[in-house]
């Protein structure tokens, strides 16, 4: 019972901390960035933006979210696990490439059997379990994934076009 809460009180914070990052106004760079940012953001409701997000009356929309956790097969050895690890990586990269994957990421610290998120740009639970059963770490059995219907920012899908501006380096 102490694991369900851990994992559910992890999985709000999770969301909040998603829901948040979206929601940031802070403009940072130069002035010029600034300022354009911030006509951006006190700009009026884009309605073609709205509908090509798929964004409803209060810019959200649904997700489908996996909860990637330990699977039933993590005896794999030092170089097995590297491989699976590097084509995990490989496979989160070509879903978010494809639009299908909103948001990946890890679990950091103590997070017990939890080991990090998926986030899908569909509210249809078995299109996610298709595209979360393409990752090869799932297909060995070292991940096992939960899926949960989810409700945020219709904005997020933005965010992989956005990191690939602010990353040196890719994964």
């Amino acid at each position: 019972m102490k694991s369900h809460t851990n994992m559910v009180n992890t999985l709000v914070l999770l969301m909040l901390f998603v829901y948040l990052a979206s929601c940031s106004t802070t403009p940072t760079g130069s002035s010029e960035e600034k300022e354009d940012r911030g006509s951006m953001m006190e700009s009026a409701y884009d309605s073609l933006l709205a509908d090509s997000l798929g964004a409803d009356n209060w810019g959200m929309r649904s997700y489908v979210m996996a909860l990637l956790k330990n699977g039933p097969v993590r005896d794999q050895d030092s170089a097995e696990s590297a491989r699976l690890m590097r084509a995990h990586l490989d496979n989160i990269n070509r879903l978010a490439e494809e639009g299908k994957l909103v948001l990946a990421g890890p679990f950091m610290g103590d997070s017990g059997e939890l080991r990090g998120i998926y986030l899908f740009a569909t509210e249809d639970t078995m299109e996610a379990r298709r595209w979360t059963n393409s990752d090869p770490s799932i297909q060995a059995g070292r991940l096992k994934m939960e899926l949960l219907p989810w409700y945020g920012s219709a904005a997020l899908p933005l965010l992989h076009s956005v990191h690939k501006r602010i990353s040196k380096e890719s994964i």
